[in-house]
């Protein structure tokens, strides 16, 4: 399990599986919107890192970021994490 701290938006961490196949697993967002976060979690469920990340980055809510954009951001440090292991 991957754990992203957020900035800058209600939600407070991001946690997040990838499988073998690069496919994004068990998101979930600590904090945030319930409705909002549950629904990004569901829809980002199964897909590819990459796909998910190009679509989210960007979204704005306030503070400069939304929970989507930090996903986005959580998934950039994933795969900075996940090179250097």
């Amino acid at each position: 399990m991957f754990d992203y701290t957020t900035e800058g938006t209600c939600s407070r961490r991001i946690s997040f599986d990838v499988d073998e196949n690069n496919k994004l697993r068990g998101v979930k967002f600590d904090g945030g919107c319930r409705g909002n976060t549950q629904g990004v979690a569901k829809l980002c469920e199964g897909r590819d890192i990459d796909e998910v990340a190009a679509l989210l980055k960007g979204i704005l809510c306030r503070n400069g970021t939304s929970c989507p954009d930090q996903l986005s951001k959580a998934i950039a440090e994933y795969k900075k994490t996940a090179h250097n292991a």
